[in-house]
């Protein structure tokens, strides 16, 4: 329990922001499985075409930041934990390093003069922001946009942040997805193809998406086989080689390029080790005395459920036990309880594989551990551990940026000087105005935009904010 006086006591031992589940998306990606509409009501977001613009004004609130909002002190560090593109698609990559790194982005791919997205498909299963047509989301109230489009592909600026950051690999990052393998040739050459699918029966929506939720198809053969069968039923779409699916190999590379460093470090976090050993996991100096870990914990043969292997827990063990003597903070995309049902990889077959409560046992076996920061549910979520020795720490999951609420959350550990550790951790949104003008179709007007059709979109729900214990919150531990 809290103690008296503490706040005049209290010294600052590491201060960041973790970003999560920025999904920054290619809207018309031929491999976008938008149809899935036709059974869920939330398989398609009417704000997909906004991820960037989106992106780049919670950028710019991080630069705005002076310091820790509890302890004043600086902010040592950025982090994202996953997710950070949506179609594993090399064009998505490009632009997430460009928004976080600095640069200039032109959200668009295909044909230059023509957005083909399910924006302009004229199909009243989306919304047609442009057209007259009466589609589901207007009869709920959503405006009417000329231009909008045209608006929502145009070059935007990023400053890039001003901290290091670092990089989590998550789910979308991965795989094809996020659900399924890479391996099968129809699907890779389909991604970069000239034909796109919009509709299916809602039982052919609801077999794939049972599939993608159980995990039963990890290479997408259910997938290629209904994209098959639609052939006729297709549209014409401009081919673009830039919306390649990218290998985990790739991923770490695109990051250890010197034009994506930014403010740095060179890699955020990835090294040439990882490139030659083929992992995505690594540790880092948080502070004096806080080591950070990053791990790995998708499933590389296509799972939306994570799961870790044996190379990688052991590195862990030896990571904590070579840091005892340090507080370490644990970042991983998956959450413990989204870590379930592991398979073999099928790169190292004979490895096994572990699930949340067994990476929860390793962890609660090292005193040192304070928390595990993580995202994936796009949900606040703030869970209190204790293993069997009586060690605590708390795992703290925040929403993405993609949904409503689109947060982004400061995290700081501070010494109370009395037997105790605080993690104090602050919720923030992007720096788009909370009023949105429909007139104003700038690049912070669409980042206004960008939060008010989330909000909407799942009819003003506010469940992904959490409780209020998930959100702003001061969490206590014992030290030692």
């Amino acid at each position: 329990g809290p103690k008296a006086g503490r706040a005049g006591r209290r010294t600052a031992l590491a201060a960041f922001v973790q970003l999560t589940d920025l999904h920054v998306m290619d809207s018309q990606h031929p491999l976008r499985t938008e149809f899935l509409q036709a059974a869920s009501p939330h398989a398609w977001r009417p704000q997909e075409a906004l991820t960037v613009q989106g992106a780049v004004s919670l950028v710019e609130r991080v630069n705005a930041l002076r310091g820790a909002p509890v302890t004043g002190s600086p902010l040592e560090f950025a982090i994202t934990t996953g997710d950070n593109t949506d179609n594993n698609s090399r064009i998505e990559l490009d632009w997430y390093l460009k928004v976080l790194s600095g640069g200039r982005i032109t959200p668009d791919s295909g044909d230059p003069r023509h957005y083909e997205g399910a924006m302009s498909s004229g199909l009243s299963l989306y919304w047609q922001p442009e057209a007259t047509v009466r589609d589901q989301y207007k009869q709920r109230g959503f405006p009417h946009l000329e231009s909008f489009l045209q608006a929502a592909t145009r070059e935007v600026r990023s400053p890039g942040l001003n901290l290091p950051w670092y990089s989590t690999v998550g789910n979308h990052d991965s795989i094809l997805g996020g659900c399924f393998g890479h391996g099968d040739s129809y699907l890779t050459e389909f991604a970069t193809g000239d034909r796109k699918l919009f509709t299916v029966t809602a039982a052919e929506a609801r077999k794939l998406q049972q599939s993608i939720y159980d995990g039963s198809d990890p290479k997408g053969l259910g997938l290629r086989d209904l994209l098959k069968s639609h052939t006729r039923a297709m549209r014409r779409v401009t081919p673009d080689a830039r919306r390649a699916l990218f290998t985990p190999a790739e991923y770490v590379k695109a990051h250890l390029d010197p034009a994506n460093t930014g403010p740095g470090p060179v890699g955020h976090g990835y090294t040439q080790a990882n490139l030659a050993e083929g992992t995505q996991y690594y540790s880092f100096r948080v502070s004096g005395h806080v080591v950070g870990i990053s791990l790995d914990t998708t499933d590389p043969q296509g799972n939306f459920i994570g799961s870790i292997g044996a190379a990688q827990m052991a590195w862990l063990e030896r990571t904590l036990n070579a840091h005892k003597d340090e507080y370490a903070i644990v970042f991983s995309h998956y959450t413990s309880t989204s870590m379930s049902t592991p398979r073999p990889d099928p790169a190292r077959p004979n490895e096994k594989r572990y699930n949340g409560d067994e990476l929860l046992a390793l962890l609660g076996r090292h005193r040192n551990v304070v928390a595990w920061v993580n995202g994936h549910v796009h949900r606040n979520t703030i869970t209190p551990h204790t293993s069997s020795g009586g060690h605590s720490f708390w795992e703290i999951s925040t929403a993405s940026h993609v949904d409503f609420p689109q947060l982004a959350r400061v995290i700081e550990l501070v010494d109370n000087k009395d037997g105790t550790l605080s993690l104090h951790t602050t919720l923030i949104e992007s720096a788009a105005p909370h009023r949105t003008d429909f007139t104003d179709l700038s690049q912070t007007g669409l980042a206004a935009l960008y939060r008010e059709l989330s909000f909407n979109a799942h009819e003003g729900s506010l469940t992904l904010q959490g409780d209020p214990r998930d959100r702003n919150t001061e969490l206590l531990l014992k030290k030692g």
